[in-house]
């Protein structure tokens, strides 16, 4: 589905067969509740608040689901054992490290990332270790603070799912485009990046939002349906 395959299967679910009584939501609003449920969508995939499980590489349709997104071995330098994060940077999913220790250079290692209250600092066998190839970290405000003994990382291959980008069908609202509430112009179009079979469920994750929001007599319905697609 393109974006505006989107928007029609939104505006036929939300106005039901042969009924016009939302008519009056605009194509900027139905583009925001669309990417809140893309948001969404990939939230309770790669990051839920309950974890039950490791990671979002929990079935092949989880990973399906969101693979466009993922962006593999990201080389970052690091400065101070601070790795400063991308820009566009939303879930950590791996990391490693390049190492250097004398006149051994470009070894390659694995940053574990570690809990704040952990005692990896002082604990003889969970501290980062140059010859057993573990480097710990932690995220904090500056990106990832790296904790090393005697030796250097250099580098970081960073693994980790990415923001989305803004999808839109300003074209069809005002062949200007239009403004998002952060200044930000919209002109065009720009469709979906998740993997498309994942589209109808983001667009009943949107109309569920909206109806919700409506108070509409269709939300245990098409709540329901979410359940079904264990999105719920």
């Amino acid at each position: 589905m393109n974006i505006k395959d989107m928007h029609y299967d939104f505006k036929k679910k939300v106005n039901k067969i042969d009924s016009q009584k939302y008519r009056n939501l605009r194509i900027p609003e139905i583009d925001w509740v669309l990417n809140e449920a893309a948001e969404l969508f990939v939230k309770m995939i790669a990051e839920p608040r309950l974890r039950t499980n490791l990671g979002f590489e929990t079935s092949q349709r989880s990973i399906d689901d969101i693979k466009n997104i993922v962006v593999t071995d990201e080389p970052i330098n690091v400065t101070n054992n601070i790795v400063s994060l991308p820009t566009d940077y939303w879930y950590f999913a791996k990391g490693k490290v390049i190492m250097e220790k004398g006149d051994c250079k470009g070894v390659k290692g694995k940053l574990d990332v570690r809990q704040h209250d952990d005692d990896f600092e002082i604990s003889p066998f969970d501290n980062s270790s140059f010859e057993w190839r573990e480097v710990n970290g932690v995220f904090n405000k500056d990106g990832i603070k790296l904790y090393t003994e005697n030796f250097t990382v250099t580098q970081v291959l960073l693994s980790y799912i990415r923001k989305l980008t803004y999808m839109h069908n300003a074209e069809d609202f005002n062949p200007a485009g239009y403004n998002l509430p952060s200044g930000t112009t919209l002109v065009g179009s720009f469709d979906c990046e998740l993997s498309e079979h994942t589209h109808k469920e983001i667009v009943d994750i949107a109309v569920l939002i909206t109806t919700g929001e409506l108070e509409s007599q269709g939300y245990q319905i098409k709540q329901s349906k979410l359940k079904m697609n264990g999105l719920d």
